[in-house]
Order: C-alpha cells, then sequence, then structure tokens
C-alpha cells in the first residue's frame, strides 16, 4: 500500500513536467527598426519548435506593445513553425535608439516561457542615404540614388530631388535595404555659369503623412574651356576686337599680348586699357590680365586710326607738287578785278592782269576772254593790247621778250548799260610763249565780282 502510494506521488509529480510547454525559439531576421511617427509595426521572423505535444500558442507582453498573431496558433507535436510577429506600441512611443522587451508565449495549459527581442527607433531621415554621380559641363544626364539602409519596408512613398542642376519628383515603393536608381536629363543652359565643386543634393520624402529632409552631394567636375575669338575689319580706322569666353567651370586667368610698331601705336586707341606696357626695340607690347568666370567673356578693342597720317602725307604731296609745278613755272598769270565808278550810273570793272616772267623767254602773246554784255572801254592803263577782235571777244597782248623777274601789268576796262546782280565770273587769262625753241602755255586765276544793290566787293 505504501509502495502504490509512493507510485501515485511521482506520477502527479511529473505528469505535469510532461504536458508543460517544450519550445525552442530562433529569430531568423535581423536588424528589426521602428521608424518614428509612421503607423507600422516591427517585424520579427521566428522559427519555433515545438519538443513536446501538440499545443495552441498565444503571444503577449506586459509592456503595452499590440503583438500580432492575436489568439492562439496551433502547433503539432515536433512540428518547426515559423511565424511572423508584428509589434507596435500603442500610443505614443518617444525612446530612441535600441529598445529591448520582454514578451511571453503561453500554451493551453497556461505554461508559458519568457523571451526577449531588440529593435531600434529612428527618425525617417535616419533612414535613407541620397546622391548622385559625377557631371561635367558635357553632360546631358546623370544618374540620382536613393538607398533604404534599414530593414524596413516602407511601400510607397515619394520623393522631391532639387539641386541647382534640376528639379525632379519620384513616386515609388521601396523595400528593405533596397536602392532606387533615377536618370535625370539636365538643360546645359542652367549650370553653364556655375563653378566646379560640389553641390547639396536636397531631397524631401514623404511615407504616408510623415515628411524628411535629406541631403546629399553632386560632384561638378572641373572643365577649364577659355574660347577665343578675334575679329579684323577695316584700312584706313582698323578694329580688332579679341574677346575670350570662358566655357568651362572654373574662374580662369587669361594673358592677351598685342605689339604695335612705334609709329602705328601713336595712333591707337584701347579699350579697355592695357594692364602692362613695355617697350621693346621698335615695337610696344599691350598686356591684359583678366580672370573670366565661367559663363562671362571678355573683351579687348584695338584701334587704329589712319586718317590723321593719310591727310598728312597727302598734304605733304600736295605741297611738293604744286612747289614743284611751281618751280617749273616759266610765266606766272595773276589776274585781279575791282570796281570802277562811273557817270551815268553804268557797271564798270577795272580787269588788272600781272604777267611776271621766273625765267628768259621770248615771243608772249597774253590772251583775255571778254565775258558776255560787256564792251571794253578805248582807255587803258599800262601796256596797249596789241589787238582787241570783238567778234571773237578777245584782247591780246604780243611781247618779243620778257628777261627773268620781269614783269608787266595789263589792264583794261569792261562796262555794261545793263545793271549786273550777283556773281560777275571773268575767263582766265592765258599766255603762249616760246622757251627754249618749245612752245609752252600758262594759265591765271580765276576771278569774280560780286554785285550786290548797296554794296558791291570784288575778289579772286
Amino acid at each position: 500500500m505504501k509502495r502504490v502510494f509512493t507510485y501515485m506521488l511521482i506520477i502527479l509529480l511529473v505528469f505535469p513536467l510532461v504536458l508543460a510547454i517544450n519550445l525552442e525559439v530562433e529569430k531568423t531576421s535581423s536588424n528589426e527598426v521602428m521608424v518614428s511617427g509612421i503607423d507600422q509595426p516591427v517585424v520579427f521572423n521566428l522559427k519555433i519548435s515545438n519538443l513536446g505535444v501538440a499545443d495552441n500558442l498565444e503571444f503577449y507582453n506586459l509592456l503595452g506593445f499590440n503583438m500580432f498573431p492575436k489568439g492562439t496558433v496551433p502547433i503539432e507535436a515536433n512540428q518547426v513553425k515559423e511565424i511572423q510577429l508584428e509589434v507596435s506600441p500603442i500610443g505614443e512611443f518617444k525612446h530612441k535608439g535600441s529598445y529591448t522587451f520582454e514578451y511571453f508565449i503561453r500554451g493551453q495549459d497556461s505554461t508559458e516561457i519568457r523571451e526577449r527581442l531588440t529593435f531600434k527607433i529612428i527618425e525617417l531621415e535616419e533612414a535613407f542615404e541620397i546622391g548622385s554621380g559625377e557631371i561635367d559641363l558635357e553632360s546631358n544626364s546623370m544618374e540620382i540614388y536613393i538607398k533604404n539602409k534599414e530593414n524596413f519596408d516602407f511601400g510607397e512613398i515619394s520623393a522631391k530631388f532639387s539641386s541647382v542642376f534640376f528639379e525632379v519628383e519620384e513616386n515609388f515603393s521601396i523595400g528593405p535595404n533596397e536602392r532606387k536608381n533615377f536618370t535625370i536629363h539636365l538643360n546645359k543652359e542652367d549650370f553653364n555659369k556655375l563653378i566646379a565643386g560640389f553641390y547639396t543634393l536636397n531631397s524631401e520624402i514623404k511615407v504616408k503623412d510623415k515628411k524628411a529632409n535629406i541631403e546629399g552631394v553632386i560632384k561638378f567636375a572641373e572643365k577649364d574651356i577659355v574660347l577665343t575669338v578675334k575679329k579684323d575689319y577695316g584700312l584706313i580706322i582698323n578694329t580688332k576686337i579679341i574677346e575670350k569666353t570662358n566655357n568651362g567651370n572654373v574662374v580662369s586667368p587669361t594673358e592677351t599680348i598685342i605689339e604695335k610698331n612705334i609709329i602705328s601705336r601713336l595712333f591707337t586707341s584701347f579699350s579697355p586699357e592695357p594692364d602692362i606696357v613695355e617697350r621693346k626695340g621698335a615695337s610696344v607690347q599691350y598686356t591684359w590680365n583678366q580672370e573670366i568666370k565661367p559663363g562671362e567673356s571678355f573683351e579687348i578693342t584695338i584701334k587704329t586710326n589712319w586718317i590723321l597720317p593719310i591727310l598728312v602725307i597727302v598734304l605733304i604731296i600736295v605741297i611738293v607738287v604744286l612747289t614743284k609745278q611751281y618751280s617749273k613755272t616759266n610765266l606766272i598769270l595773276k589776274k585781279k578785278v575791282s570796281f570802277v565808278n562811273v557817270k551815268g550810273g553804268e557797271f564798270a570793272l577795272k580787269v588788272s592782269i600781272l604777267v611776271n616772267a621766273k625765267k628768259y623767254i621770248e615771243r608772249i602773246s597774253v590772251i583775255d576772254r571778254l565775258p558776255q554784255l560787256v564792251k571794253i572801254h578805248e582807255r587803258f592803263g599800262g601796256e596797249v593790247p596789241t589787238r582787241i577782235n570783238e567778234k571773237t571777244r578777245r584782247v591780246e597782248w604780243d611781247f618779243e621778250k620778257l628777261e627773268e623777274g620781269e614783269s608787266r601789268m595789263l589792264s583794261y576796262i569792261i562796262y555794261s548799260k545793263i545793271g549786273i546782280l550777283g556773281k560777275f565770273a571773268l575767263p582766265r587769262a592765258t599766255a603762249v610763249y616760246e622757251k627754249e625753241g618749245e612752245i609752252h602755255e600758262s594759265e591765271s586765276n580765276r576771278t569774280f565780282f560780286l554785285a550786290e544793290p548797296r554794296k558791291r566787293d570784288a575778289g579772286e
């Protein structure tokens, strides 16, 4: 009897142990996170091995977290079952960083085991990384990316990307640790004046009702391109234009050198004025040093005006020609006219011709022509004409010879009964003579008289 009682006591003590929950729990996921402000649970992947009898398992905690699956999960004896355990806080959860909490798995006989899980709480902006590939002035497109750094499925999100190079908005889904790439087409006009360097890539990420601003970097590679255009036009007023344009993306120092000879420099102007002027032998060197920013131009205008030196040269040539011509002239005729007051109110002019021999000449004939509407007076001053032909209206004086430096003054009076107003012109006087057996001819200057109602002048 005593032995039976002992057996029953052993059975009563061992049987509950045999029926008690007997599980082996293994977490197969890692790096679980909870994103603050996003109503989305933390998901743990669990592998549960039942080492005991068939059971119905219930998951719960004492810390105020919602857990899924709710209710009971059946598991057979010796079964290995994979369960996704979802955990989310009830109400506001302000903890940041790593967090460990306890939960329980309870069997249908109310026996239970205690387990622990750890996850990380982060802000939305900590979950993503953005960046781009390198671009330069020749780039027509570029690639940007956004990477989910966490083991968290965000699902559908929207992102606005902006920089000095572009602005674009994208809608897409992104899973745990996934990277999304986007190709952006560029307009070179938007950045042809930018300096090489690193520029900020801004993004606004929106997940459900939560927004975050994240920054990345764009590398704008250096490109040194300076385009020089030269223009040269004009002969008498010669203009040279040198234009240098920085088509690169770095500040480019430039040097422009122009040389002028000692004569042309006197008639040359510059805009802007050169920075350095140096004399080198028979030439002068002008130097401009300028730093040109991307997208900007530097223009130099060099203008050489040859009008003044050409006029001086022409004047010198004219003087020389006239001097030579004058020196070759053997006979000079100077004609002038003056008004004569006569009784009766007739219009009368005295015509004087000075004959001056510069060299010895022979057989000289001086011929003057009478204008229309006038008659010649019968009285003469100085030399008397040899011939007067009223039909051809010619008056002639003949001289056998004139010595070098010898002069003769010829004069006569013309008159008209018709009043004359305005400008009264007289023909040139002509002289034909012989010099060393050759026939030569000379002409006088042209003369005129300005007749006015109250005032009369004479001129040459």
